[in-house]
C-alpha cells in the first residue's frame, strides 16, 4: 500500500530536538516532508509574513524524506508546503513536538498550534504535540507510543472539517504516563509582568514575564489531566463564534 504523506512543522525551529524526534516517529508511519522555521518562532500565534520575502531552502531529501527550512512563521511553513512543495494537501499534518506546554489559553499564542489550526483551515487532518518540558535535553521518547497512536488513529479515522487536535504530554517517564484523556481546554490566563531595565545607553526596555493563573479545578480539563500524568487530547476549532449568544444579540438588535 502507498504510504501516507505526513507534513511535519513546528515553531521551535527545524533543528530543535522536539521536531527531530517527531520526524523519527513519523518515518515509522509514512513518507515525511518537513517544512519548518529556520529559527525559533515561539509565541507567533497565527502570524503570517507580509512585509518581507519568505525564503525556502531544501536542506535534505531522498523522496521519502524531504526537508526544507523556511524564513517565515509556522503558518507560512504550512502554506508554502501545501502550495509550493507538495503541490497537494498532505494526508496528515503534525506540528511539534513543542518544548513546553500548549494547554489551556496557551493555544492562542502558540505557533505550534497555529500551524495545526492552519491545517484544519485547509481541511487537512492536523495535530499539535507539546511536551511539558522546556529543556533542550527533554525526554521526548517517553511519549512516542501515544504520539504514534494518535497519528495513526487520525490517519485511519480522519477528523471533522475545521477541527484539529491539541495534544500535551506530561514530562514524566513512560511508565508514569497514565494513558490518554480526551478533555476540554481549561479556563485560565497569564498574569503579565514586565521586567523594566535600561540598556548601556540608558534607554528603557522591557522583558515580558508573568505566571499562569488557572480559574478552575474541573476533572474535565487538560490542566487536570496533565497533573494526573495523562496525555491530554483536546479537539480545537478555529470558529470563534459564541453561538450561544447569537439569539440574545438578535433580541438586542430587534429592539433597537
Amino acid at each position: 500500500m502507498k504510504k501516507p504523506i505526513i507534513l511535519v512543522t513546528n515553531d521551535d525551529g527545524i533543528m530543535a530536538p522536539g521536531i527531530r524526534h517527531l520526524v523519527e516517529f513519523m518515518l515509522e508511519i509514512g513518507d515525511v516532508v518537513v517544512v519548518a522555521p529556520d529559527k525559533p518562532q515561539s509565541g507567533m500565534g497565527h502570524a503570517v509574513t507580509i512585509v518581507n520575502p519568505i525564503r525556502l531552502e531544501k536542506i535534505t531529501g531522498n523522496g521519502a524524506h524531504d526537508e526544507y527550512s523556511c524564513s517565515g512563521t509556522p503558518v507560512d511553513c504550512v502554506k508554502l508546503a501545501v502550495n509550493k512543495v507538495l503541490h497537494r494537501k498532505p494526508d496528515l499534518l503534525v506540528s511539534g513536538i513543542n518544548h513546553g506546554s500548549n494547554s489551556s489559553i496557551n493555544v492562542i499564542y502558540s505557533g505550534t498550534m497555529s500551524a495545526a489550526i492552519e491545517g484544519a483551515m485547509e481541511d487537512i487532518p492536523a495535530i499539535g504535540f507539546s511536551l511539558l518540558d522546556y529543556s533542550y535535553h527533554a525526554d521526548f521518547v517517553s511519549g512516542k507510543k501515544y504520539v504514534q497512536q494518535i497519528a495513526r488513529n487520525v490517519l485511519k479515522q480522519g477528523l471533522p472539517k475545521g477541527i484539529c487536535l491539541n495534544v500535551n504530554i506530561p514530562a514524566v517517564s513512560e511508565t508514569e504516563l497514565q494513558g490518554l484523556k480526551v478533555c476540554r481546554q481549561a479556563r485560565g490566563n497569564w498574569q503579565e509582568e514586565f521586567d523594566h531595565r535600561k540598556d548601556p545607553r540608558g534607554k528603557d526596555y522591557f522583558w515580558l514575564t508573568g505566571h499562569f493563573r488557572l480559574h478552575e479545578d474541573s476533572n474535565e480539563t487538560d490542566e487536570w489531566a496533565l497533573k494526573q500524568n495523562y496525555v491530554s487530547v483536546v479537539p480545537i476549532q478555529f470558529d470563534f463564534t459564541a453561538h450561544g449568544l447569537i439569539p440574545e444579540l438578535k433580541k438586542w438588535t430587534n429592539n433597537a
